[in-house]
């Protein structure tokens, strides 16, 4: 069973760090790609990141690229969100989630769709 567990939420103040995991179980971990999500109350979620386990490629929604760094750590089966300079609007439930296309598709153009494993999410709070 694939199964996809978040840690690493909480309460930050506006300018502040937070670094998430994923940590994955139940299947080939270099098999997949696996993407970050957020949902705020009332509204769609949004994807944000993405990784490629097998190679390392990354993507990132505009609005974080220059303050959200996802990486791996293949021997843990391990996916990490850094998350820098927070703002209020960061606020929300963070989610994992794996492709089994293994490559960063457009998660602007198809949101979720593409993701079939979720995990629980973890709720970030960044207060201003």
């Amino acid at each position: 069973e694939v199964q996809l567990v978040e840690s690493g939420g909480g309460l930050v103040q506006a300018g502040g760090s937070l670094r998430l995991s994923c940590a994955a179980s139940g299947f080939s971990f270099d098999d997949y790609a696996i993407g970050w999500f957020r949902q705020a109350p009332g509204k769609e979620r949004e994807w944000i990141s993405c990784i490629s386990v097998s190679d390392g490629s990354t993507a990132y929604l505009d609005s974080v690229k220059d303050r959200f760094t996802t990486s791996s750590d293949n021997a843990k089966n391990t996916v990490y969100l850094q998350m820098d300079s927070l703002k209020p609007e960061d606020t929300s439930v963070y989610y994992c989630a794996a492709d089994t296309f293994g490559y960063c598709r457009d998660g602007v153009l198809y949101g979720p769709a593409l993701y079939h494993h979720w995990g629980q999410g973890t709720q970030v709070t960044v207060s201003s």
